[in-house]
């Protein structure tokens, strides 16, 4: 869910240096309690999540042997760069050398230099399209609602239309409020809840896809996926590539992984802890992957939607699909302020750093609240986080294209995030040697990941401009 959890996740006090008490551990903070479980835990809440609802849509464009087959890739390929990055938690000696709190530390300590900078730079674009994206996802959930009582009420053929852009407008104004809550993203309860909303409607996309497959009776799809005629050549060529970039969405979690080991008890040492929780969470994860991809494509075949719960292959029980849609809105609510607060923060630091004297930036005005802990007001705050929601929430009524936006995500994320920097810390803190076979090796594997990201973003992309050719703005759909 998040690219900064560890906001969510940390257990650790600031406390004077302790080293080897009994409360405190080798770095001066408590005494870490996670374990093996807690970790793996943690990771599959954060990652099963909106990218689930694409996995039916993609699976139909690769067919039925390369869509499971690139399932098993990507997460064989995240499962063993985890790996890797699990060993660059401490810098040194597994064991006792110097821990690394953030990817970001873990990235500054092993590569340095400019390399720092240009991972900050993907990962905060990375978070403004992840900003976009549940703008965009969110209001299709609530147009489906609207949707589906229409349909209910007047029956499946009348056409029901509506726009997205109240609820886009809707969905911006509540981030606009709650992105004024300073720290909101650490609020303790915000990630159980996204927990359960997420397990919901996943949960309830599957249950309905075997549903589908128990009533017809039958696997639909075919080997090579959507066939030509149904779409053209070149469609089938940019749609197979955007499918990529939908399945490396759903595994883009390597960044919040440093963050989750740092929660973890020692002895054994965190990085065989979270090798056994990365090996247990991605088996967890890539099973409810296969499941909702493959039975979502065996439901509905070609004709599978791009949102397996707001594109209306199923119409019934139309209070269940209400049910999930609205468990999403309440999930990317709060994940889109898991994923902006760290964004916000960094400008906001960098500005009272570059402009300490400047009393709108700096200053903190009190705003008393009845019956509650007053509210701390910025200025600059206020008004720079209001314009991040508006530029957002405009592009996506610019391009609501939940697919397209899902694909150029994964495609930008995935490489960089969770092949090309975990594979160059490891082979900088292991020092292999340069052209040796598994210096080779690893760079073989981070080369092909490359080849295929920029193939599932210019599929991506080509979706966008497809689309964009025949939407209308402002219309209802």
């Amino acid at each position: 869910m998040s690219e900064r959890q560890h906001q969510v996740f940390d257990v650790s006090l600031n406390a004077p240096p302790q080293n080897g008490s009994k409360f405190y551990d080798d770095d001066g903070k408590l005494k870490r309690t996670g374990s093996v479980w807690t970790a793996s835990a943690h990771i599959i809440t954060a990652v099963i999540g909106s990218g689930v609802l694409s996995l039916a849509w993609a699976t139909a464009q690769l067919g039925w042997v390369a869509g499971p087959i690139m399932l098993f890739l990507f997460s064989f390929v995240t499962y063993y760069t985890s790996s890797l990055l699990a060993d660059c938690y401490r810098s040194g000696d597994p064991d006792n050398g110097k821990r690394n709190y953030t990817y970001m530390d873990a990235v500054s300590a092993n590569l340095g230099g400019f390399k720092v900078k240009i991972c900050g730079a993907i990962q905060y674009i990375n978070l403004f399209g992840v900003a976009i994206g549940y703008t965009i996802a969110s209001s299709i959930s609530m147009m489906a609602i609207e949707r589906s009582n229409c349909f209910h009420s007047k029956g499946d053929k009348s056409p029901c239309r509506v726009s997205s852009n109240p609820y886009m407008i809707a969905f911006g104004v509540v981030e606009i409020l709650f992105s004024q809550i300073p720290d909101f993203d650490q609020i303790g309860w915000l990630s159980i809840v996204a927990a359960i909303m997420s397990f919901t409607y996943s949960s309830i996309g599957l249950g309905l896809g075997v549903a589908k497959v128990a009533e017809t009776g039958k696997f639909r799809g075919s080997l090579t996926g959507i066939s030509i005629g149904t779409v053209t050549e070149m469609q089938k060529i940019w749609r197979s590539f955007q499918a990529l970039g939908a399945i490396a969405f759903a595994y883009s979690y390597s960044i919040i992984l440093i963050e989750i080991q740092d929660t973890l008890k020692s002895p054994p040492s965190e990085n065989k802890t979270m090798k056994r929780a990365t090996f247990i969470s991605v088996a967890v994860t890539t099973i409810f992957y296969m499941l909702c991809g493959c039975f979502g494509y065996a439901a509905f075949g070609d004709l599978s939607p791009g949102n397996l719960l707001t594109g209306f292959g199923f119409y019934n029980p139309y209070w269940l699909l209400d049910i999930a849609n609205a468990a999403i809105v309440i999930h990317l609510v709060g994940a889109y302020q898991v994923y902006c607060q760290p964004l916000f923060a960094f400008v906001e630091k960098n500005a009272s750093a570059y402009f300490p004297d400047n009393k709108f930036i700096t200053k903190e005005i009190t705003v008393p609240i009845p019956g509650s802990r007053p509210l701390k007001l910025n200025l600059f705050r206020l008004v720079w986080r209001t314009i991040f929601v508006i530029i957002t929430t405009i592009i996506s009524m610019l391009m609501p294209f939940f697919n397209d936006v899902v694909g150029i995500l994964g495609a930008l994320g995935f490489w960089p995030l969770t092949v090309y920097f975990p594979v160059e810390m490891y082979i900088a803190q292991k020092r292999i040697p340069k052209w040796g076979s598994k210096w080779v090796c690893l760079q073989i594997l981070s080369m092909a990941c490359l080849v295929i990201s920029i193939a599932a973003g210019v599929g991506s992309v080509a979706g966008v401009i497809g689309d964009l050719k025949v939407y209308r703005p402002f219309k209802a759909s």
